[in-house]
């Protein structure tokens, strides 16, 4: 397990100075875990496996969900959204995880007025360790979300970032995903409005890799039924194929970086190990 800044995935746009928060932008990447690091994750996760026991059990798995809204203010501009957001997030997911047994439930929701928070939280930023400490709830099962506006510092420009399951045995208070408020369904960052955000890095937080991870010759995303891909994608770019072999880009999986409205699917090869990943790092069983 290597740290919060480490193991925390970067995914997002960074925008220029002069840009509006919400022009269209591609997702751009600004991950920390090197394929050294994942060779040793999973070398741990190898050891410690425990297999799911019941894979093709429909909604095995619920997963309580705690979302701590961070604004700078009560308008919905500046990150204050309203429940009716929050839902039909949670419906998203939902619909994208149904394949993988897991049913996500809100059970708390908190409201934090905190412009400092909202403006500067980003990876190893001291504003996100204080936010996570005070707010987060629940134990190693419990999806926390902090929707916040990456404005400045080290989550500028950013979509989100996440944690992963191997990471909470020794740095609990740091679990959980950390989200661009406006990314929410309904949201006002064009392209990437329909909730998708949270369901990519839902998937770090069940122990998903990027599809592009390693590109075309590096460790791959310890999946064998997703094509290798040489980098990651923006747009819907249909047919693209970057590695030779294997197949073409799988543009349309959710831990790609395609348009929401392009994002459709884990594989099954995603579902076993997401589902293992919960069995070893979070107790949820199957």
């Amino acid at each position: 397990m290597f740290g919060s800044a480490s193991l925390a995935v970067l995914f997002g746009a960074l925008a220029a100075v002069a840009t509006p928060l919400d022009t269209v932008t591609p997702r751009r990447c600004g991950t920390v875990i090197t394929d050294e690091q994942v060779v040793a994750a999973e070398k741990h996760f190898q050891e410690n496996k425990v297999p799911a026991a019941n894979p093709d059990r429909a909604l095995a798995a619920t997963i309580p969900v705690a979302w701590h809204v961070i604004a700078a203010n009560t308008s919905t501009a500046g990150g204050y959204i309203p429940d009716s957001q929050i839902t039909n997030q949670i419906s998203v997911i939902n619909k994208a995880y149904a394949s993988a047994g897991i049913s996500f439930t809100l059970v708390n929701t908190t409201r934090t007025v905190n412009s400092d928070w909202f403006n500067n939280v980003g990876p190893d930023a001291r504003q996100q360790d204080t936010m996570k400490s005070s707010l987060r709830s629940g134990g190693a099962n419990t999806l926390n979300v902090y929707s916040v506006g990456f404005r400045s510092g080290s989550g500028a420009g950013l979509l989100g970032y996440s944690t992963f399951p191997s990471d909470y045995a020794r740095y609990s208070s740091d679990d959980g995903i950390v989200i661009l408020f406006s990314s929410v369904p309904g949201g006002t960052t064009t392209n990437y409005n329909l909730g998708h955000t949270v369901t990519h890095e839902a998937g770090h937080w069940v122990g998903l890799y990027h599809t592009f991870q390693g590109g075309c010759s590096g460790t791959g995303d310890s999946v064998s039924d997703t094509p290798p891909e040489g980098s990651s994608a923006s747009g819907c770019p249909t047919g693209r194929d970057t590695c030779s072999g294997g197949g073409v880009d799988p543009i349309h999986n959710f831990m790609d970086y395609s348009y929401d409205s392009c994002m459709t699917e884990f594989t099954p090869g995603q579902i076993t190990r997401l589902q293992s990943q919960l069995s070893t790092y979070r107790g949820i069983s199957f």
